[in-house]
This record gives structure tokens, C-alpha cells and sequence, in this order.
């Protein structure tokens, strides 16, 4: 865990709950987590019936989760308008993508990995822990754990040093 106690390691379900009608994001993940669990059983007609939820969900927000994107449990996405994400890439768990995020190509994001709104990352790459990408940044270079990057290309702006123990 960092300095707010989000874990890079373990998911927090919660951050995925959908609590009003309204929350198209949460409603997206549902999709994408209900048709890979129905496609893992062997379920034909329960995958046919989450990949059309995940399309209306995927109008709807105009974004592009794919459904056999890996996803660890916790992922926020706050704003989900204009999301971008390769079916190569990986997303940790904790993770909070913004609006008009891209994940170009085979990106890995780590544990608790915050993407700022309009950034773009640009594969292959990978994002370590606990790390922040600041709103608009290009990052073409794998990030350290820990780090801020920002700018037009991504540079370091800060480290925060991982908790042992």
C-alpha cells in the first residue's frame, strides 16, 4: 500500500460497485468481467448476451475496452468518455483511468496506477506501481514504481519511495 492505502496488490471490488442507475463505467467492467466469466464456463448464450451489453455500454461511453482485455479487480474509470485500450495491454488492480485516456499497443500498468484525462501511452511500455501519469502526458518509456511523469514527452517530475514491509 502507499500513502493512501490503496493496494497495488490486492483488489478492492468496491471501487467497481455500481451504485446508482446511472454509472456507465461500472456498468462497462460488468460487461467485460460477466462475458469473460460466461465465456470461461462455456456459456454461449450468456457471452452473446454480455458482448451485446458491452456494446451498448462501449456507444454509449464511445469508448474501446475490449472484452478479453485483462483487467485486475478495482479499476476506476471516474470519467469514462473517449477510453482507448489495445487488447494487448494490461491493467493492474486499483488502477483509475480518466477520460480520453489511450493505451497504445502492449502497455502494462502496475498496481494502483492513477492515468491523468488525455493521456496517452504509447507501447510497449510498462508503468510500475503506485505510479501517476499526469493529465495529457505522452509516455513512450516504461515508468518506475512510484514515479510522476508529465509533459509532452513524459518526464519524471517526482518519486515517492515504496513502503516496505
Amino acid at each position: 500500500m502507499d500513502e493512501t492505502g490503496i493496494s497495488a496488490e490486492h483488489p478492492d471490488w468496491s471501487r467497481e460497485a455500481i451504485r446508482r442507475f446511472w454509472d456507465p463505467g461500472q456498468k462497462l467492467l460488468r460487461a467485460i468481467r460477466r462475458y469473460q466469466a460466461a465465456k470461461a464456463r462455456g456459456a454461449r448464450l450468456a457471452s452473446k448476451y454480455w458482448a451485446l451489453n458491452h456494446l451498448f455500454w462501449s456507444t454509449i461511453t464511445q469508448s474501446e475496452l475490449h472484452l478479453n482485455t485483462r483487467i485486475g479487480g478495482g479499476l476506476r474509470l471516474t470519467h469514462p468518455t473517449g477510453i482507448i485500450v489495445h487488447p494487448d495491454a494490461e491493467i493492474g488492480v486499483n488502477c483509475m483511468i480518466f477520460h480520453q485516456v489511450t493505451l497504445a499497443g502492449p502497455v502494462v500498468l502496475g498496481g494502483h496506477v492513477d492515468v491523468g484525462a488525455g493521456a496517452k501511452l504509447i507501447g510497449p511500455l510498462t508503468v510500475g506501481d503506485h505510479a501517476v501519469i499526469g493529465a495529457n502526458a505522452v509516455v513512450t518509456r516504461d515508468v518506475p514504481e512510484g514515479a510522476t511523469v508529465a509533459g509532452i514527452p513524459a518526464r519524471i517530475i517526482s518519486r515517492n519511495a515504496p513502503e516496505e514491509g
